[in-house]
C-alpha cells in the first residue's frame, strides 16, 4: 500500500511523561488551525489501593484550554497492557472522538475470554468512536493524518502518521532500546518485524515519537528520533539485521520478561476504550485477577 505522506506538513508536538509507566503522552496540533488530537494518554491508579486519579491527565487537560485549542481526536495506537487510557475523561471534559485499529475486536474477544466477560461485553469494537484500518485516513483541522496497521505487539497496534511526525506506539522504540516485545496472546515476533520494516520504509527524515521509554543506562529519558535514525541504529532491527536473526532474539528475550505490573488493570479497562467495568449491585466498580491465566 502507498501512504500518503506529506513532510511539508509539520505539526506541533508537546509531550507528557508518565514516570510509573514511562509513557510519553502527546498533544499534536495542526499548525494551521487551533485543532488538535491526543495520543496515547494515562489514567493513574495507585494499584495496591485500588484508587483512581486523573493528575497527569488533567495536566493535558489544562494545556489544550490554556492553549486555546480544540481537541478533535483521542487516539490509542493499542489497547495497553501497561497503563490505563484516560481518553473518556478527557472527552467528558473536552470532547473529542476515541479511535483505535479495528483488530481491537481480536484483542476484546481473547481478554473477554480470560476475564470471563460474559454476553454484556460487547466484541465488536462498539466502544470506540472510530475503528481505523489499515491506510484510513482522518482530519485533524486540515491536517491531514493517516493510520498504518502494525501488528507484532499486540493485532490492533497502529502507527499514526501525522504530517511529518510518526507515532509509533509500542512498535518500536528509540534506538538503543530495540522494539518491544512480541509474547502477549496475539502477539508474533516475525509480524513484529515485518511491521516495524514497514515503517521503516517511510522517509528517512520524518520525526519519530515513542511511546515509552525507559531510559538504558542511565540516560535521561528520550521520545523523539527520525526513522533514519531507527534504520541505521536501532539495536534490534537495523540495516542488515534479518528476519531470522530478528526472531530468534526477540523470542530469547521474551522468554526472560516478567509480565507488566498493570497488564491486569490495564486490559480490562483499555479494551473497553479506557472505561471502568460497570458498578456491581453494591455501588463498587471491580476489576478480576485471573489466576493463571496470562
Amino acid at each position: 500500500m502507498t501512504y500518503p505522506v506529506n513532510l511539508q506538513v509539520k505539526p506541533q508536538v508537546t509531550n507528557f511523561f508518565d514516570p510509573v509507566s514511562n509513557t510519553i503522552s502527546y498533544v499534536v496540533k495542526d499548525p494551521a488551525s487551533n485543532a488538535c488530537a491526543v495520543i496515547d494518554s494515562v489514567m493513574d491508579i495507585d494499584y495496591a489501593a485500588g484508587r483512581i486519579s486523573f493528575d497527569h491527565a488533567d495536566e493535558i487537560i489544562s494545556f489544550i484550554q490554556q492553549n486555546g485549542l480544540e481537541l478533535q481526536w483521542l487516539i490509542e495506537t493499542h489497547v495497553h497492557a501497561d497503563h490505563l487510557s484516560a481518553a473518556p475523561y478527557i472527552q467528558k471534559k473536552l470532547g473529542g472522538k476515541i479511535g483505535i485499529g479495528e483488530h481491537v475486536k481480536t484483542v476484546q474477544d481473547v481478554f473477554g475470554k480470560v476475564f470471563n466477560e460474559g454476553t454484556e461485553f460487547e466484541r465488536d469494537g462498539s466502544q470506540f468512536d472510530r475503528l481505523f484500518k489499515d491506510g484510513d485516513t482522518y482530519k485533524i483541522g486540515q491536517l491531514e493524518a493517516f493510520a498504518i496497521h502494525a501488528p507484532g505487539h499486540t493485532p490492533a497496534c497502529m502507527v499514526h502518521v501525522v504530517g511529518d511526525a510518526v507515532f509509533a506506539g509500542d512498535t518500536i522504540f528509540m534506538p538503543d532500546s530495540g522494539t518491544a516485545r512480541a509474547d502477549f496472546p496475539g502477539g508474533d515476533a516475525a509480524t513484529l518485524y515485518d511491521s516495524i520494516t514497514k515503517v521503516l520504509s517511510l522517509p528517512e527524515e520524518m520525526r519519530l515519537y515513542m511511546c515509552h521509554d525507559y531510559a538504558p543506562n542511565g540516560r535521561d529519558i528520550l521520545f523523539e528520533t527520525t526513522i533514519g535514525e531507527e534504520r541505521r541504529r536501532n539495536i534490534h532491527v537495523a540495516e542488515g539485521v534479518s528476519k531470522e536473526e530478528f526472531v530468534r532474539m526477540r523470542e530469547a528475550r521474551d522468554a526472560t520478561l516478567d509480565m507488566p505490573t498493570l497488564i491486569v488493570p490495564s486490559i480490562q479497562v483499555n479494551m473497553r476504550a479506557g472505561n471502568l467495568p460497570k458498578e456491581e449491585e453494591n455501588g463498587t466498580v471491580y476489576l478480576k485477577v485471573p489466576v493463571n491465566a496470562l
